[in-house]
């Protein structure tokens, strides 16, 4: 049995501009960070010559063109795999949560499979595949952000460049970054799935994008600026004027998202922010999942802050970034 675990990942500064409607156009630019709740997925061989598939459902078939699940259905065929294997997933937290699970599971799956099928091949090809199948075969409304900060790990900047190739850059004191970011960087889980895919949540940025819309392109050259200067501000150790930047990123996003906040989101926001956070975002596509915060007041205000936002039904969810990346265990 070959069992492969990739992390999930939060966007910290610059997400959106991993789009091809707009990296094409302007260059993209964000910050990554992987961590420590993972999909895993399981293969082995099927004794009786059929695909075999658990996830939150159960498909058993020989007939590829019948699965229903279009990102295993379109992994098969990629890579050309015959009936007789068994595929199991897992994960730490469900889909439909804005933490990359669907990006995450795409990695494990193409990891193991590979093995499955006799060869390895580094994080930053199976991020490339990944990318191929759900933009360029797939033809979803996605990003590369997903791909590359799940196989890659660790906490990264990424310059997405006009004809398609990925810069991964290195951060300066990323040991003194990890630790006051886990410190001090706060998830809390919403109470609410995100109710479409996250392509279909963004299909209404990209097609502006593709459209040349002066003003969304005004936008996320704004949110690709925040990713540049939240890198300078993370590798100086200025985590104050970071949070900052994630307040700023969430103010523009709202201005040209739609659908990426409800009243009960904004409700939320502010009260943080009343109770302490110097700034914050929902985590990945808007609508439901994750909210993050920055908030880094002293032991007893946090402790405040902390409370708070349990009384109001917040569930706050514990995480270490994961330096590993996709992995084959």
């Amino acid at each position: 049995m070959i069992i492969a675990k990739t992390p999930m990942r939060i966007s910290l500064g610059g997400g959106g501009t991993d789009l091809p409607s707009y990296y094409e156009k302007r260059e993209g630019f964000l910050i990554g960070g992987a961590i420590d709740k993972h999909v895993y997925v399981c293969v082995n061989e099927e004794f009786f010559g059929k695909y075999s598939l658990k996830y939150s459902k159960i498909e058993k078939t020989k007939n590829i063109e019948s699965i229903n699940h279009i990102l295993i259905k379109e992994t098969l065929k990629y890579l050309n795999i015959k009936p007789g294997v068994e595929i199991t997933s897992l994960a730490d937290i469900p889909a439909k949560t804005g933490m990359g699970s669907s990006g995450a599971f795409l990695i494990s799956l193409l990891n193991a499979l590979y093995k499955y099928s006799g060869v390895m091949y580094p994080q930053r090809t199976l991020a490339e595949d990944g990318c191929k199948l759900e933009i360029d075969i797939m033809k979803e409304h996605e990003g590369k952000q997903d791909k590359y900060v799940c196989a890659i790990g660790g906490i990264k900047a990424y310059t997405f460049h006009k004809d398609g190739n990925v810069s991964i850059i290195p951060l300066a004191n990323e040991d003194l970054i990890k630790s006051e970011l886990e410190e001090n960087l706060y998830l809390f889980y919403t109470g609410n799935l995100r109710k479409e895919k996250a392509s279909d949540a963004i299909k209404e940025q990209d097609e502006k994008i593709k459209k040349d819309n002066s003003k969304m392109l005004e936008y996320m050259d704004e949110i690709k600026e925040i990713g540049i200067q939240s890198k300078k501000a993370l590798e100086d150790c200025n985590f104050d004027y970071y949070g900052s930047l994630l307040h700023r990123h969430w103010v523009i996003k709202k201005k040209y998202s739609s659908k990426s906040s409800n009243e009960n989101i904004d409700r939320i926001y502010d009260f943080a922010l009343k109770k302490g956070a110097i700034g914050g975002k929902m985590i990945g596509a808007p609508g439901g999942g994750f909210i993050m915060f920055y908030c880094n007041e002293p032991p007893k205000e946090k402790w405040n802050f902390l409370h708070a936002m349990k009384d109001i039904g917040l569930k706050r969810i514990l995480f270490k970034f994961d330096m590993e990346g996709a992995r084959i265990l």
